[in-house]
């Protein structure tokens, strides 16, 4: 059985819950894991029930249309960079345990 680091699976979470139209399978795929094992990580990191939330999400909207559109433009770039960042920790770890 393969070893995780925790940051890791955090971060796999992270990357599926910022995919609204992505299945854990294709997640998965990406980040070279089973889709078993990331399910079963999703569904440790989702016991209490609360569905992951951005702090951006969490707040109440208000104000015009521009403002509105900001803020969900603001949110896309934010879940970008989160994902481009988990993709290069896991290719940088994945790069670490190839013995070539």
């Amino acid at each position: 059985m393969k070893h995780y680091p925790p940051q890791f699976k955090a971060d796999a979470v992270a990357l599926y819950h910022s995919r609204p139209g992505a299945s854990a399978a294709q997640v998965a795929r990406d980040l070279g894991i089973y889709p078993a094992t990331l399910l079963a990580w999703i569904k440790a990191a989702d016991e209490p029930g609360e569905p992951v939330r951005s702090a951006i999400e969490a707040e109440a909207p208000a104000g015009s249309s521009v403002e509105l559109e900001n803020r969900a433009l603001r949110r896309r770039v934010a879940e970008l960079e989160e994902e481009r960042e988990i993709l290069r920790r896991a290719a940088k770890y994945f790069a670490g345990e190839t013995k070539w």
